[in-house]
């Protein structure tokens, strides 16, 4: 899967739930994919309330529920820099 199909995917599922109410940012090796906080997703390098910096394989696997998010983190496959709380949330969008 790659960057626009993964956009395509984020867009669905932040569309069915009405965002986070924070906005988002995964910044991934093959660009970004930024959740506003009433739920529009683009691929902007906009400032978000929290930065999740993921490879897009290691964000997909996370999405499908093959990687979790706490190994993830202890492994380096994750950096989160902002509102921790944020990124917490996202738990319910996928």
């Amino acid at each position: 899967m790659n960057l626009s199909e993964l956009t395509e995917k984020v867009s669905t599922l932040a569309a069915q739930k009405g965002g986070v109410g924070s906005s988002i940012k995964f910044a991934t090796d093959a660009g970004n994919i930024f959740i506003a906080s009433d739920g529009k997703v683009t691929n902007d390098d906009t400032n978000a309330d929290c930065t999740i910096k993921v490879s897009l394989s290691d964000l997909l696997a996370l999405m499908k529920g093959e990687l979790n998010p706490m190994t993830a983190m202890m492994f380096g496959k994750i950096k989160i820099s902002g509102d921790m709380g944020v990124a917490m949330k996202l738990q319910s969008l996928f």
